[in-house]
């Protein structure tokens, strides 16, 4: 079977009518399909409202008890709710899941080093449990997993929803009867070789490439995980991994494809 794995995010999420046009897209990709989220600028929004300081480093957000509760709320209530009554309404019958949610996603409390992340889990090849996203995709479900896990020991994380996303691919991959593809959709084409330019996507790029990009600091923090993630899935097993807008999840010439 083959399984295209799907995570959208940024503005893609704040707004409803981009976030609906979005989902559209979503339902017309063939075959079996999960969609994983996050919503991380609509956590900040009402983190502010609340007068709440985030704290991100490097891209990743830094939990403490009174964010996890904010992104707990935001992404396994407000969002992924929001999301799988609008697939609803396409036609798209969807589940909307946590990690927790039948032991979808086991997680690990992030390791204290330099930087202290709080409450964030970190999650490795044992994590997805594969034989549940497998039944409900066979009995024609779609599971819609945000970004929050769990560690079994009944604590809520904080987990990237890109890698959530890659392990998801990367453990479907290893089941004997199915071949992933890996979309990461966000409000541009691609990654871009020129930031202030949204139509200079690249169409292509390999390993190698990627690296001299973070040397010489022409991609944006929050943009490293996302790649990081996406050569990780592509050296390990998954068959495509692409990023770009999700009206393009059918076409390969107007994305960013990952090469090794």
């Amino acid at each position: 079977m083959k399984i295209h794995i799907v995570k959208i995010g940024g503005h893609l999420i704040n707004d409803q009518k981009v976030l609906n046009f979005s989902l559209k897209a979503f339902c017309q990709l063939q075959g079996y399909k999960v969609l994983i989220h996050g919503g991380g600028r609509k956590a900040d929004f009402i983190s502010n409202k609340m007068g709440i300081l985030q704290k991100i480093i490097k891209g990743r957000r830094i939990t403490d008890k009174e964010t996890l509760d904010i992104v707990v709320m935001t992404y396994a209530g407000m969002i992924n709710k929001n999301i799988v009554a609008l697939l609803q309404s396409h036609h798209c019958n969807a589940l909307g899941l946590c990690g927790a949610d039948g032991n979808c996603i086991k997680s690990y409390l992030r390791k204290k080093t330099n930087i202290d992340y709080g409450y964030v889990g970190d999650i490795n090849s044992k994590s997805i449990n594969t034989r549940l996203i497998k039944f409900l995709l066979k009995n024609n479900i779609i599971p819609v997993l945000c970004s929050i896990t769990h560690n079994g020991i009944g604590n809520l994380l904080n987990t990237n929803a890109d890698t959530i996303a890659a392990y998801i691919a990367i453990s479907l991959a290893k089941e004997k009867d199915c071949e992933t593809e890996l979309h990461f959709c966000f409000e541009k084409k691609g990654v871009l070789r020129d930031i202030q330019d949204p139509e200079s996507f690249f169409q292509k790029i390999n390993f190698n490439s990627f690296q001299k990009m973070k040397q010489n600091h022409s991609i944006t923090n929050g943009m490293i995980p996302k790649l990081e993630n996406a050569f990780f899935a592509l050296k390990n097993g998954v068959s495509q991994v692409s990023i770009g807008l999700p009206n393009y999840l059918n076409d390969v010439n107007n994305k960013t494809l990952l090469c090794p």
